[in-house]
C-alpha cells in the first residue's frame, strides 16, 4: 500500500462519515466563528459591566461581570487547549504545544502497537471469527446465482488472462521438465509386465490374436494378386505358369484354412502356445535386466522422438485456444460449470453444520497464522506511513476530520466558564 493511497484527501461522500474535505472544512468554520463569536460575546458583556460599575450600576450587574469574566477565562483556557493540539497558539513556541505536529511519529509508532497489542492478537480475532461465522457469510453470498455469476466470470477471466500469460516454450519447458522427466525415471518393464498380466487374465491377449490372424487373412486376400506376381517373380524361368497358379493356390488356400482355424479355434495349440510364450515374457520383464533395458531403450526412444514433441506442442496449443474461448464464453460448460459449483458449495457452506465448523476452523488457523507472521510488519507498516506523512499536511488533515467536534470543547469551556464563575460569585456574595 502507497504512502499516496493513506494521506490522500478523501473526495468521495461515502468516505468519513459521509462527508467530503470540502464539507468538513466548512463546518470547522462555521464552528470556529461560533466558539469565537461566545468569546466576543462574553468579553463585550464583561467590557459593558465594566463601564457601567463605574456609574452606579445595580447590584446584579456584578453577577453577570463574573459570569462573562470567568466565561471568557473559560473561553480562553479551552482555546488554547484546542489549538496546542495542531499549532503554536499565536505562533509562540510554548512548551507542550503544537502536540500534533511534535509528537507525529510517536504517535504513528504509539498506534502501531496499539493496533497490534489490541486487535492483532489471537483471542480476539478468534472471537471476532466466530461471531461472524465467516463460512456461513461466505455460503450465503456464494450461494446467491448472481454472486455466483460474478465470481464465475472473475474465475473465467483469471483463467484467460494465466493462458495467455503462459507461453508455449514455457509450458513445453514444463512438460518435459515435469512429465518427460517423470516419465523417463519410470521403470517401464513391471509396469507393462503388469499389463500384460491384466490382458492374461481377461482373455484380451487371445482377443487380440483373433483379430490379428483376421488381419492377415483379409490382407492376403485384399493383395492375391500382388502376392501371386511376387511368386512368377522368384519362381524360374522354365516352370510353367500353369505350375506356378497351383502352387500358389496350395501356398494360398493352406496359409488362409490355417488362419481360419486358429481364429476360430480357442483351443487351438497354436493359442496355448502363445498363451505360454506371452506369460514368459512378462516374467521375463520383471526378472531379467536384459529385456527391461532394452524396453526402457525402446521408452527413450519414442520420447526422444521429435513427433512426440510436436504432438506435445500441438497438444498444448489446442487445449489453450479450448481454455480461452470457454473462459470468456459464459454459456460455455466450462463456465457453467465453474458457476454451478460456487453454487454448490455456497448451499453446502449454508446447510452442513460439520463442514461450517470446519471451514471456520481452516480460516480461523489461516488468518491467526498470517497475523502471527505478519503483526510486527503491519505495526511497522502503519508507523512507518504516519512517520512519512508531511507533519503539517498531517496537522491539516486531522483537524479537518475531528476539529468541528474539538470546537464543541470551546463551547462547552464558555459555557461551564459562565456557569463556574456566576455560581463562585454568588457564594462570595452570601458569605460576605
Amino acid at each position: 500500500m502507497s504512502i499516496d493511497v493513506l494521506t490522500r484527501t478523501p473526495t468521495t461522500p461515502e468516505s468519513f462519515g459521509g462527508l467530503t474535505d470540502d464539507e468538513r472544512r466548512a463546518g470547522l468554520r462555521k464552528m470556529k466563528m461560533v466558539a469565537t463569536g461566545l468569546l466576543v460575546f462574553a468579553a463585550i458583556v464583561f467590557v459593558i459591566c465594566v463601564i457601567w460599575q463605574r456609574n452606579d450600576a445595580p447590584g446584579w450587574v456584578g453577577y453577570v461581570k463574573a459570569t462573562a469574566e470567568a466565561s471568557m477565562v473559560g473561553a480562553l483556557a479551552d482555546w488554547f487547549a484546542v489549538t496546542a493540539l495542531f499549532r503554536h497558539p499565536m505562533g509562540i513556541p510554548i512548551p507542550h504545544t503544537a502536540i500534533i505536529p511534535n509528537k507525529k511519529d510517536s504517535l504513528g509508532s504509539s498506534l502501531g502497537e496499539f493496533v497490534q497489542g489490541n486487535f492483532l492478537t489471537g483471542p480476539v480475532l478468534a472471537e471476532k471469527l466466530r461471531q461472524v461465522g465467516v463460512s456461513q457469510k461466505v455460503g450465503e453470498y456464494i450461494g446467491d446465482s448472481e454472486n455466483a455469476r460474478k465470481l464465475g466470470n472473475n474465475f473465467g477471466h483469471a483463467i484467460e488472462v494465466g493462458a495467455e500469460i503462459m507461453t508455449d516454450d514455457d509450458v513445453q519447458d514444463a512438460f518435459d521438465n515435469i512429465i518427460m522427466k517423470r516419465v523417463r525415471q519410470v521403470d517401464a518393464a513391471p509396469i507393462l509386465a503388469k499389463l500384460i498380466d491384466v490382458a492374461v487374465e481377461g482373455g484380451n491377449h487371445q482377443h487380440m490374436m483373433t483379430a490379428a490372424l483376421k488381419g492377415i487373412s483379409k490382407f492376403m486376400h485384399d493383395n492375391r494378386a500382388v502376392l501371386r506376381l511376387k511368386l512368377a517373380q522368384e519362381s524360374p524361368d522354365w516352370v510353367p505358369s500353369f505350375v506356378d497358379d497351383k502352387i500358389f493356390e496350395r501356398m494360398f488356400n493352406g496359409v488362409q484354412s490355417f488362419i481360419d482355424d486358429v481364429s476360430n479355434d480357442e483351443q487351438h495349440a497354436m493359442r496355448t502356445q502363445f498363451d505360454v510364450k506371452v506369460r514368459e515374457y512378462a516374467e521375463q520383464l520383471r526378472t531379467d535386466p536384459e529385456a527391461a533395458e532394452k524396453i526402457a531403450a525402446i521408452r527413450d526412444d519414442v520420447l526422444n522422438h521429435p513427433a512426440v514433441r510436436e504432438w506435445s506442442q500441438g497438444a498444448w496449443t489446442t487445449l489453450k485456444r479450448q481454455i480461452i474461448e470457454m473462459a470468456a464464453d459464459p454459456e460455455s460448460d466450462l463456465r457453467k460449470s465453474v458457476d454451478s459449483t460456487i453454487m454448490r458449495l455456497g448451499r453446502m457452506l449454508q446447510e452442513d453444520k460439520e463442514l461450517q465448523r470446519k471451514a471456520d476452523g481452516w480460516i480461523e488457523r489461516g488468518v491467526l497464522y498470517i497475523v502471527d507472521q505478519y503483526k510486527d510488519d503491519i505495526a511497522d507498516l502503519i508507523s512507518g506511513t504516519v512517520a512519512r506523512w508531511d507533519t503539517q499536511d498531517t496537522s491539516r488533515k486531522i483537524e479537518t476530520l475531528v476539529g468541528r467536534d474539538l470546537q464543541f470543547i470551546r463551547i462547552n469551556g464558555t459555557v461551564i466558564g459562565a456557569l463556574a464563575g456566576l455560581a463562585i460569585y454568588t457564594i462570595s456574595q452570601l458569605i460576605g
